[in-house]
């Protein structure tokens, strides 16, 4: 039995169903859903995403018994019609159009009125009575075919049709005659010709197969490869090409065209809600040739069209159970659907769209979680660029915090601080960030960085305090000591303002208009469903009350990370602990953390006082002690200047003593150096300091009838006896501390596992700690050998090597061939990397690890808590590993804390969906 591959529709009747988007893709299954609902579709056939990638490996050629089983629909389709496809007297005209299986609106071709030439335009002039509508359906037909197809752009054809309007005197297409038209058509060819050196292609049939294959070839054209990649869409799936006898809108004032919506797209509220013209085809609403009318208009002019066109769509959302993205045409009074779909919305109105669709019964509160993607509510977290903004976008990083933040240009932290202390809004831009500029990352309105990735320091952080930021924006060339950055010929210097979008990485010039995201009530009761599902426990990353505050606002069940470094950069506090680095013996360091031990303390007391009884997990001084102290390029070219102008000798020997020091403490590779664990055992007494405030902070709210549910976690731990060391100087002072205050407070003291030997023998390790904390940032950088803070200067080429030659590099064309190298390579080349690991959780490897440890924790101490803490708690993909595993817990940025609730909800349901999947599949069996 040969293998079906073509489906068609038409006289009330479809060979396929709205259930077959995988075959048919969405475009498809829509036309094939509504023509089974006897809506009103010009009749027509889906050829299948299959062929698509059969077109693929059979490079570019369609089979010859596809292309049988084609021509055979085409001949039922005239039949169905009463028209012949080429017929100088009746012709039949047809669109195609793409469809995949996800939406992806304009990012693939359609070519409209196919069919028509020097003759079959005479005939359909004759047959309408109307020359000047087959004449401009004639032109619009050579313009598209010409830029789909022949690769020219349209641009040239509307400069030739913009000269034609100047000619007569008349600034509206509509005012064009039939000759004005029919001489446009005449210069059309003419360009083609010219360019192509070939006469444009007469014949229907050769008109169609051409246009067909270049409706598949756009399925990897760049910006249905860019659109794929953003939105985490399979290239391997293809597009279905849909091939529909052509109705016009063009015809006359009874006739129009018009897309819509069920429900606003934009707020979400329920009203019809689209646009139209008069007299006009499709491409004339989308591409704003003219200004459409609110579809609400169309009562007053065609009032039955209007009324039949809200029934069938109102009929079309109860069907689908889903907010209908519809286009029509209509032609001599009578109305044609030619799609429905899910309708594209923003976050808020996608959110109010499922909870009003859960009280009006139409889908359940599993079904309004699932239909929310957990990286659109973002949106709702963070103010945005106004849609209807102009913007002049100069350059593109890496979007490592959503959002958006427009404020002048400053390149120190401190002049941050300065500028920002008037009340004016800054954007911080440096090469890159280090913890010591935290606070005027703190003051800025959003960070712009030259160099890192998406878990750089400035996108960690950034994330935490909810600041937008664009990262790794290497096209950008940033002079820190003029203060000013070059980029495409132009300079930005400090005071002039710029805008960042943190959600695309884009970076705009000027100030730009934000709007402030609206937070519904119907965000609260999703929410509050998505928590009724979810296994997973989430917290957050938080190192500040403010932090921790806006974690439980957003619905954090605790800390599951409390970086206490960044509590030291604080302008009050650095240079104590500069003086406790410095120190060159034990009691000198004592003297030194005791001045910051209240300070800690203070903070401790915060956190516990936000969490109410919510655990927090306090990690001990995690980063290497050089990056507390000035930079040693920085105090060599000071000391040079200090003697070049003779300072005073005391204050050269001072900076002379700090050089030396941070001499002694540099290292070659500090990641790797005396850090983590390594502190506290070389130096007790900072441990010591740490667990104390820990303690002391605890008993402190315990008093005041607040329950403090204390985690300390050690950090960078590989061998067990590390982990032994740090945990009997916690329990002593812990002891000690709880017994002079006369309080005994229950406590856990755990470990972030970040190490592939750590994970290795965590059997080991178990034995002594409670719980167990995945450091998937640093992980991620020891298992793969990436520096994270470097490794954006490659990752985005491994993710993109499929566009570029593999000889010379150079992007390749779309029909991959190479300018440069003036050849046409075979086959597309892989991706080494299809994500970005430090973003999202490398489930081969990285994920092995997480098993790994988990498993040989627990075959230990069955009850070992696990959970994840670096940026990966935050990723929807990950999250939803972390659940596969059996995780207890994730921790994330506290802006990112509504995406993990939703996405662990999202994991149950689709586990439970996938399990009645294969219950079905097993009971057909």
């Amino acid at each position: 039995m040969a293998i079906k591959r073509v489906y068609f529709f038409g006289g009330g009747k479809a060979e396929g169903h709205g259930g077959m988007k995988d075959i048919l893709g969405g475009k498809g299954a829509g036309l094939a859903e509504m023509t089974n609902l006897r809506v009103p579709v010009p009749p027509g056939f889906t050829i299948g995403t299959e062929v698509c990638n059969l077109f693929y490996k059979n490079r570019g050629k369609i089979p010859a018994d596809v292309n049988r089983e084609i021509a055979a629909h085409l001949a039922r389709l005239e039949r169905g019609a009463g028209k012949k496809f080429g017929d100088a007297k009746n012709p039949l005209l047809v669109s195609v159009r793409s469809g995949a299986r996800f939406s992806m609106p304009g990012m693939m071709d359609t070519i409209l009125n196919l069919g028509l030439n020097d003759r079959t335009v005479q005939g359909l002039g004759k047959k309408t009575r109307n020359d000047r509508f087959a004449y401009d359906s004639y032109r619009r037909f050579l313009m598209m075919f010409s830029d789909v197809v022949l690769g020219i752009d349209k641009e040239h054809f509307e400069d030739l049709f913009e000269q034609k309007k100047f000619e007569r005197g008349v600034a509206d297409d509509l005012d064009m005659a039939a000759e004005d038209l029919k001489d446009v058509c005449g210069k059309f060819k003419s360009l083609v010709k010219a360019r192509t050196r070939k006469e444009f292609p007469q014949d229907p049939k050769v008109q169609f197969e051409l246009a067909r294959d270049a409706v598949f070839k756009s399925w990897n054209n760049e910006r249905a490869r860019y659109y794929r990649r953003a939105n985490n869409i399979p290239d391997d799936i293809g597009t279905a090409v849909n091939v529909q006898a052509m109705v016009f809108g063009n015809m006359g004032n009874d006739c129009a065209t018009g897309v819509g919506f069920t429900r606003n797209p934009s707020t979400g509220g329920k009203e019809f809600y689209g646009e139209y013209l008069i007299n006009a085809q499709g491409e004339d609403v989308v591409a704003g040739i003219r200004t459409p009318h609110q579809i609400k208009d169309l009562k007053k002019q065609m009032p039955g069209v209007f009324d039949q066109l809200v029934k069938i769509t109102a009929r079309l959302e109860k069907h689908f159970k889903e907010v209908q993205d519809f286009e029509f045409t209509v032609e001599s009074g009578k109305l044609y659907m030619l799609q429905t779909r899910a309708g594209k919305r923003t976050a808020a109105a996608a959110v109010k769209i499922a909870v009003d669709m859960v009280k009006e019964k139409l889908i359940s509160k599993e079904e309004a979680v699932m239909r929310i993607e957990p990286q659109t509510i973002e949106q709702l977290l963070h103010p945005v660029i106004d849609p209807h903004a102009k913007v002049e976008v100069i350059a593109k990083g890496l979007p490592a915090s959503p959002g958006a933040a427009t404020g002048s240009v400053v390149f120190r932290a401190d002049r941050a601080v300065e500028v920002a202390s008037t009340g004016k809004a800054v954007i911080l831009v440096r090469k890159e960030t280090s913890p010591d500029d935290i606070h005027g990352m703190d003051v800025a309105r959003g960070i712009l960085t030259a160099r890192g990735g998406m878990t750089s320091h400035a996108a960690v952080v950034a994330r935490q305090m909810g600041k937008t930021c664009v990262v790794g924006c290497e096209v950008i060339e940033v002079d820190e000591a003029t203060r000013r950055f070059a980029v495409g010929g132009r300079m930005v210097g400090e005071g002039d303002f710029l805008t960042l979008n943190g959600s695309t990485g884009e970076v705009i010039l000027g100030e730009v208009p934000l709007i402030a995201p609206k937070m519904t009530g119907s965000f609260g009761t999703l929410m509050s469903w998505a928590d009724s599902f979810r296994k997973l426990k989430v917290r957050a990353n938080a190192d500040t009350r403010r932090d921790a505050r806006t974690a439980r606002e957003f619905g954090a069940q605790g800390i599951g990370l409390c970086r206490t470094e960044h509590m030291f950069f604080a302008e009050d506090r650095i240079q104590t602990m500069r003086e406790m680095i410095l120190s060159r013996t034990r009691e000198e360091r004592e003297k030194a953390l005791e001045k910051l031990l209240p300070m800690q303390r203070e903070d401790f007391k915060g956190l516990y006082r936000e969490m109410k009884g919510y655990p927090v997990t306090i990690r001990l001084l995690d980063p290497p002690l050089h990056e507390f102290l000035p930079r040693r390029e920085d105090l060599m070219v000071e000391v040079t200047k200090l003697e070049l102008i003779r300072a005073d000798r005391s204050i050269i020997e001072e900076k002379k003593r700090l050089l030396e020091r941070v001499e002694e403490l540099h290292e070659i590779n500090p990641m790797l150096g005396l850090r983590g664990c390594r502190l506290g055992i070389v130096y007790p007494e900072i441990s010591r300091m740490q667990v104390r405030a820990i303690f002391e902070a605890a008993c402190e709210v315990v008093r005041e009838g607040i329950r403090a549910q204390v985690e300390v976690m050690v950090p960078l731990v590989g061998m067990v006896r590390e982990m032994k060391a740090q945990k009997d100087l916690i329990d002593q002072t812990a002891t000690e501390t709880m017994k002079r205050h006369k309080k005994k407070i229950p406590y856990s003291v755990g470990t972030m596992i970040e190490l592939p030997r750590a994970a290795l023998t965590a059997d080991e390790i178990a034995r002594e700690a409670d719980f167990f904390s995945f450091g998937t940032n640093d992980l991620t950088q020891t298992v793969f050998g990436f520096s994270r803070d470097d490794s954006g200067k490659f990752i985005q080429h491994y993710m993109s090597l499929s566009e570029l030659c593999t000889r010379c590099g150079e992007k390749l064309g779309k029909d991959l061939s190479c300018a440069t190298c003036k050849v046409k390579v075979a086959r597309r080349p892989e991706n080494i990397l299809d994500f970005d690991v430090f973003a999202s959780l490398d489930q081969t490897g990285v994920g092995q690890m997480i098993k790994m440890g988990m498993e040989k924790g627990k075959s230990v101490k069955p009850n070992l808590k696990v959970g994840i803490c670096g940026e990966h708690g935050g990723d929807p993909r990950s999250v939803e590993f972390c659940h596969r595993m059996g995780l207890e817990y994730v921790s994330c940025s506290p802006y990112r804390v509504p995406i993990a609730r939703l996405a662990a909800a999202r994991a149950v349901l689709g586990e439970k969906a996938e399990e009645k999947a294969a219950s079905g599949r097993k009971k057909k069996k």
